[in-house]
């Protein structure tokens, strides 16, 4: 039992641990997504299936805190770094590789600025079309 115990007492940390970092969750998701749509040659986050049906909802509908058009913030281990997809569409007269780089590297700044200490976030950007 003690070997159990001691097997399950660190696993509980963890669990204990989740909460905190689901509350700035919403935090980080905005300040991405902010951070994404001042990066030059980015038209806008492009809206997701979620957000598309919300607009057809009636506006007394709650808004769920923390979500983003075009922004996924998730972290499969609790203390590995963060896995950020960013899906965008960008102006015709930037050059695409260009906008996907400015916005990983304004994503990568923003995390960083937002949760010190934390390990370098695996960043994901898709340019899924151009106006």
């Amino acid at each position: 039992m003690t070997d159990h115990t001691s097997n399950t007492s660190p696993s509980n940390t963890p669990t204990s641990k989740a909460p905190p970092s689901k509350a700035p969750n919403g935090g980080l998701v905005a300040g991405v997504a902010a951070a994404v749509t001042e990066v030059p040659g980015v038209a806008f986050l492009r809206p997701g299936l979620t957000d598309r049906l919300r607009t057809a909802l009636p506006r007394s509908a709650p808004h769920s805190a923390g979500t983003a058009a075009g922004v996924r913030l998730t972290r499969p281990d609790g203390d590995g770094p963060w896995h950020v997809e960013i899906h965008v569409v960008a102006l015709r007269q930037a050059r695409t590789v260009d906008v996907a780089r400015g916005v990983r590297d304004a994503v990568r700044h923003r995390l960083g600025v937002l949760a010190p200490g934390e390990p370098r976030p695996r960043v994901t950007v898709t340019v899924t079309g151009l106006l």
